[in-house]
């Protein structure tokens, strides 16, 4: 371990951070255990709400790393309102983990990634209303940029998903355009309740088997707590779950460590029964 200190722009002011690097942890647990990649926007926005250095989301991630998470997963939005490019730039220098940078197909953004040396990217929609990403991304309709997207992220070197909802056709879209992974959005299956969530997680259910049988990979995210992982983590097929806000909020009251391992567990619990 290394502390470095690191400089980037907040409020019109240089500031500079104090960062722990680590180096990974190797990827443990049982083999149909999916990867925990734990996203750090939420760190970043609360950073963003004072103009601050505090919380820093690079240290943030690092220390889920040390915790035991696999990777993680930042979206540098088109507004800038949580994740700066200096964080883009600070994380792929802070750690050797896999890091998931999360872009919209806009060409800034794309030129960026493209630039960006990162080892996987999710190509997400973007809405600038949206609190949060509120659905896939449309496939179809994005047709024409995505033959264009997914070969050229995938030349630098990236593994490229797709967030799309579990809907057969965006799924047989992002094997028409050369995307190796899809990352199921499970908002609807978050957000529901009895047996409109059984619903939807048949729904996740039958949308990972269509993915995997016509040669996709499959991830998911969106939503996911303590809570409501398990059923999502015991899909056959599922290799990743993105996690963010859950994590973050359980950790104001449990620590970092807790939340990442309790997390960890229940993730292994249901990958192995």
């Amino acid at each position: 371990m290394m502390r470095m200190g690191s400089e980037y722009a907040v409020g019109g002011r240089t500031q500079t951070a104090s960062v722990e690097y680590h180096e990974p942890r190797p990827i443990s647990g049982a083999p149909t255990m999916p990867r925990l990649h734990v996203n750090i926007d939420h760190i970043a926005t609360l950073r963003q709400a004072r103009r601050e250095t505090i919380p820093d989301p690079v240290a943030w991630g690092l220390h889920c790393l040390k915790a035991g998470a696999h990777g993680l997963t930042l979206h540098l939005r088109k507004d800038r309102r949580h994740i700066q490019d200096a964080d883009v730039t600070r994380l792929l220098k802070a750690t050797d983990a896999l890091v998931n940078l999360e872009c919209s197909l806009d060409p800034e953004m794309m030129e960026i990634a493209l630039k960006s040396g990162a080892g996987a990217f999710c190509l997400v929609p973007e809405n600038r209303s949206e609190i949060t990403t509120e659905g896939g991304l449309d496939v179809i309709a994005e047709r024409a940029r995505l033959l264009e997207a997914v070969p050229a992220l995938t030349e630098r070197g990236g593994l490229v998903s797709l967030f799309v909802d579990p809907d057969i056709d965006q799924l047989d879209g992002a094997r028409e355009v050369g995307a190796p992974f899809v990352e199921l959005h499970t908002g609807s299956y978050a957000n529901a309740s009895g047996g409109e969530r059984e619903a939807e997680l048949e729904r996740l259910l039958r949308a990972t088997e269509h993915a995997t049988s016509i040669g996709l990979r499959v991830n998911a995210g969106h939503g996911l707590d303590h809570g409501n992982v398990s059923p999502v983590a015991a899909l056959p097929h599922m290799e990743e779950l993105n996690i963010g806000f859950a994590l973050v909020a359980r950790a104001v009251t449990h620590g970092l460590e807790e939340s990442i391992t309790s997390m960890l567990h229940l993730m292994d619990a249901a990958g192995s029964s």
